[in-house]
Formats: C-alpha cells, sequence, structure tokens
C-alpha cells in the first residue's frame, strides 16, 4: 500500500511539473482573473507602458490581424502585439441588419460594463454595436463581440489563449483608470494602395471615411476623439460651448489644433500622390474607367484670432473627373438572355483581376446592395 501511495505521489508530482512548463500551473485561478502574461509585460517595461496605462485595438479583417496599442508615459500609444484572428464573418463591409452575419467595421467604444466574464464562448467583450453612426442609418443588430472558442456568427472570434491576454489587458487597463477603450475596425489596412485596389467597390466613400480616422490616429499616436454628424464620422472636431454634435443633423462649427491639421494634410497628399500614380499606371488599359474618386479629404482650415486656434471648415464636395478611355462594345452576346444584365468589364489597377461591372450601377454584379432596416438599442452581452 505505501508502495502503491508513493507511485500515486510521484506521478502527481510530475503532473505539476508538467503543467508548470507548459504555462497552465495557474489553470485554478478563474479564466476572467488570470494575469497578463510575463512575455507582455516585459514587453511593457522595454517601452516604457504601465500595466494599468489605457489600451486600444485596431483589427483589420483582410490581413486577419487584431492589434493591442498601449499608452506609454509619453501619452502615446505603441503597439503592444499583434493577434491573429481565428474566424469572422461575412464579407468586406460594414454590418447592415440584425441576422446578416456581418462582421461590423467602424469605431467602437468598450466600457467595463460590456466584458463578460461569463462567456459561452470562454471570454468576451461586446462591441457596442450598433454605435451612434451605425444607428444614424438604421442598421440593427445585437450581441456582436470579441470572444474566443474560434467560432463566428458576425463576430470577431479568437482563440481561447489569446482572448485571455485580450482580456486581461483590458481589465488592468479599467483598474488603472480607463473608462472605455476604441475599437478600431477596418476592411484592411488604411493605405493609399490598398483604396487603388477598391476604388471600384460600392463601399469606397465609405472606407475613405474610415481611412480618415485611421490617418488621425497614425499621425498623433493618439485615439481619436470620434463623433457623428450629417451621418457620418469626424474626428479631432472642439465645438464651441453649447455646441452639440447630432449624428442626422449638420455638423456644428468646429476647430483643432494647427499642428494636428497640418499634419493630417501633409499625409493625406502623401497618399494622394500615391494613389493618382496608381491610377495612371492603369490609365492606358483599354477597359472601361469608373469616375475617378479622389481619395483624400483634406481639411481646410481658417486662423481665428480670437480663440487663437484653427477652425476646421469642411472640404468642398469634389467634382467628378472622368478618365477619359475607349469603352469596348457593350452589345449583348450569343447565349445572353432578356434577363441577364449587360455588363462591361472593369481594370483593378493593381491586381489586374477582370471583374464583370453593371453600367446601370457602376457596381460589380456580385456586390449585393446595402439594406437599412429599423434600428434598435445595443444589448449587453450574455
Amino acid at each position: 500500500m505505501r508502495r502503491r501511495a508513493s507511485k500515486n505521489i510521484a506521478i502527481l508530482f510530475a503532473g505539476t511539473l508538467l503543467a508548470a512548463c507548459n504555462g497552465v500551473l495557474d489553470s485554478g485561478i478563474p479564466k476572467h482573473e488570470r494575469p497578463v502574461p510575463a512575455h507582455l509585460t516585459k514587453i511593457m517595461k522595454t517601452k516604457g507602458m504601465s500595466l494599468g496605462a489605457p489600451i486600444m485595438l485596431r483589427i483589420f479583417k483582410e490581413e486577419n490581424v487584431m492589434e493591442v496599442w498601449k499608452q506609454d508615459y509619453n501619452k502615446r500609444y505603441s503597439l503592444l502585439n499583434s493577434y491573429e484572428i481565428c474566424k469572422w464573418s461575412g464579407k468586406l463591409g460594414p454590418k447592415y441588419k440584425e441576422g446578416d452575419r456581418q462582421a461590423p467595421e467602424g469605431f467602437y467604444h468598450v466600457t467595463k460594463g460590456l466584458m463578460n466574464p461569463n462567456s459561452s464562448y470562454h471570454l468576451s467583450f461586446n462591441l457596442g454595436y450598433p454605435n451612434v453612426y451605425d444607428r444614424s442609418h438604421n442598421r440593427t443588430g445585437s450581441y456582436l463581440m470579441v470572444h474566443g472558442d474560434c467560432s463566428s456568427a458576425g463576430c470577431y472570434s479568437m482563440t481561447d489563449e489569446y482572448i485571455e491576454e485580450i482580456y486581461a489587458l483590458a481589465r488592468e487597463s479599467f483598474k488603472g483608470g480607463q473608462k472605455a477603450f476604441q475599437v478600431q475596425a477596418f476592411p484592411f489596412r488604411m493605405t493609399a494602395e490598398n483604396m487603388a485596389k477598391k476604388i471600384n467597390h460600392p463601399k469606397f466613400e465609405f472606407w475613405k471615411m474610415l481611412k480618415e480616422g485611421s490617418d488621425h490616429f497614425e499621425v498623433t499616436n493618439k485615439q481619436p476623439k470620434v463623433d457623428v454628424c450629417e451621418k457620418r464620422y469626424v474626428f479631432n472636431r472642439i465645438v464651441d460651448e453649447g455646441e452639440k454634435f447630432n449624428s442626422r443633423l449638420q455638423c456644428p462649427p468646429a476647430k483643432t489644433s494647427k499642428s494636428l491639421a497640418l499634419a493630417f494634410n501633409e499625409k493625406q497628399s502623401k497618399d494622394q500622390a500615391i494613389f493618382d500614380k496608381i491610377l495612371k499606371r492603369a490609365a492606358a488599359s483599354p477597359f472601361v474607367k469608373p469616375e475617378y474618386k479622389p481619395l483624400t479629404t483634406n481639411l481646410s482650415i481658417k486662423a481665428n484670432p480670437t480663440i487663437g486656434t484653427l477652425a476646421i471648415l469642411e472640404p468642398p464636395k469634389p467634382q467628378p473627373v472622368v478618365v477619359p478611355t475607349t469603352a469596348p462594345e457593350t452589345a449583348a452576346t450569343v447565349g445572353e438572355t432578356a434577363s441577364e444584365p449587360v455588363t462591361t468589364q472593369e481594370f483593378n489597377p493593381i491586381s489586374s483581376e477582370i471583374v464583370k461591372i453593371d453600367p446601370a450601377t457602376n457596381a460589380p454584379v456580385s456586390q449585393p446592395q446595402a439594406i437599412n432596416v429599423e434600428a434598435q438599442n445595443v444589448a449587453v452581452p450574455q
């Protein structure tokens, strides 16, 4: 009996050592309370970040990446870690309605109350969809999460290991005093090259608006202030006392710092030059081009001697410029029926891909049309 008991103790001890080697010695700690892993605290130390400093997330669908950024001692955000997204559902583009299985795109803010330690998907936090912008467009949906369990029906799903790390980082930032962390959800990295690839996509103008917010972050390394007016996002705008942003009404007069406006315009100008160069290379193509769409929305600025800052004026709406090309014949070919749309072919200047374009809408035939439905309030996490 003694010999058998000693053998069992030895097996148990060996199992404990193996668990420690595999990093699961703390398995008795509830998953929502597990500490931030040592490899991340080591990175924080080298980058001048405290454990309780604010965080923010950036999501890039096409690249399948979720980035966690953390504020350093200079009050600017630096990249802490990148995680592969296990699954996200739908296609590139925003979510429109309950049940469309689309993962949202836009700017969201996660409060402590949207964190769910008892999720059926290991751990989760609610993105807060629909936000003010979504509701202004009558979009609906509920329980749009970032969670574990590697399954998705409109959410961003991570492995359980990754969601534990991200959840722990968010928990510590709330302990440190952060009221809400921003989640920037993009279809892809908002570069001039990627935007040129998508110039014919029906969501180009929506993505151009998202790029504005991305550019604000990239020139400041600070979480942009996000508001909604005229049913669109606006960034880093400060209004006078008594003025308010209304998502469905005209944008009020606003101002921002000169340094931010100049840095933003400089980045936009550089991106516009790259964008135009790419399209110019494709101009010799024999295929039909869409109307030229400018990439940038440079801020018009005017000195305000009373307040000593620069007032931000709305940029003039650009007039479309048609790229001259020779259109191929669009007559119906043998085999077409009266019910089939007559289409032309469109040239993608980056990938050289040929896609069918409906001349009535100037959109790819395979692209679904957006559907707006009645809005409803976002639900709390389950």
